[in-house]
């Protein structure tokens, strides 16, 4: 479900439609965070740890209404729940996009990712279905350990999900590190959002 976003009184309108205008409406940071507590616990549960920080991506995207927020039409909707389309490497190094559905409970996402990942691994080319608007774009990259990213991006098609991208697990003096690379629409998200975001992702990464 989605509600339209009243823009008459919506605080950021000028910075909305400021930013609209822009041929790379997109802004991005990367960051490096400690992922050892959090590649233990998943290890505690034996599950992914990819699809342990996956899901606490998602989670959240969720608890934060700005990275819920889509574009249509030139109108700002709220979603009430958003998804996530990551790619999917299959056994000959192509991969796929995906869409897995969200959920709270991380027993039931892992049930949809592995369902989702096995559809996307017996099918052949990049689109592998008609997407929705309600999705965040993400992507593991583990063979690379970078401290800045870029994203392919068509600037005729209207896009305004956030893109998430990961990169190597390195370890030092004991100590697990990864880095994440976050872009935004700045039409929708600013710094200040950014920043609770960072926060709430180290939250739900060090419970």
């Amino acid at each position: 479900m989605k509600r339209e976003l009243d823009l008459s009184t919506w605080n950021r309108k000028q910075h909305f439609e400021f930013f609209c205008q822009f041929e790379e409406p997109f802004f991005g940071t990367t960051i490096q965070f400690d992922c050892t507590k959090a590649h233990a616990k998943a290890k505690e549960l034996g599950v992914s740890f990819f699809i342990y920080y996956l899901h606490k991506t998602l989670v959240a995207v969720n608890n934060l209404e700005n990275f819920r927020y889509r574009i249509e039409d030139g109108k700002v909707f709220i979603h009430d729940k958003i998804n996530v389309s990551s790619t999917i490497l299959r056994d000959d190094k192509t991969f796929g996009f995906s869409e897995v559905v969200y959920h709270e409970d991380l027993s039931v996402f892992i049930e949809n990712y592995n369902t989702e990942a096995a559809r996307v691994k017996n099918l052949t080319g990049l689109i592998t279905k008609e997407y929705s608007e309600n999705l965040v774009h993400f992507s593991a990259v583990p063979w690379i350990n970078f401290t800045s990213i870029s994203h392919s991006r068509s600037f005729t098609i209207p896009d305004s999900c956030p893109k998430f991208s990961f990169g190597k697990m390195t370890e030092e003096n004991g100590k697990k590190f990864m880095s994440m690379s976050v872009h935004v629409h700045h039409g929708l998200v600013d710094g200040y959002h950014l920043g609770l975001y960072f926060e709430e992702f180290d939250r739900l990464m060090n419970e």
